[in-house]
């Protein structure tokens, strides 16, 4: 369904050392820098990015979105939350763990990356 997510930072490299870590947790490649400074990590079903804004005014969080990133068991959720937390995010929500809701079991670990975007690994759990 999607191409490609992008989010906004004041500070790219900041935010790419935070997604190198996390990401990396789920066994991504650490993200490419191009000519314009902003960063991409590649992947067969889409691509995850980071820029500065191009309008010239600050970077911001969207309020009441989250961008989910598919974990493959609540081990690698949880080595996700660890990374992000010794790279300069924030926990956010409940702690890491299972929730049951209409949809079944889902593992879920949310943060707050350094520009204060809201993030979680999901793990389906069967």
């Amino acid at each position: 369904m999607f191409s490609h997510i992008m989010v906004g930072a004041e500070d790219v490299q900041k935010a790419k050392t935070f997604y190198d870590a996390v990401l990396g947790t789920m066994g991504h490649e650490p993200g490419v820098i191009d000519d314009k400074g902003r960063c991409f990590y590649y992947t067969k079903s889409g691509i995850f990015s980071i820029t500065q804004p191009i309008d010239g005014k600050p970077a911001c969080h969207g309020n009441g979105s989250t961008i989910g990133f598919a974990a493959q068991d609540g081990a690698t959720a949880d080595a996700w939350h660890a990374a992000g937390l010794a790279n300069g995010g924030t926990t956010c929500e409940d702690p890491p763990g299972i929730r049951e809701n209409a949809n079944g079991k889902l593992y879920l670990a949310y943060l707050r990356d350094p520009s204060g975007n809201k993030i979680c690994a999901l793990h389906r759990v069967a």
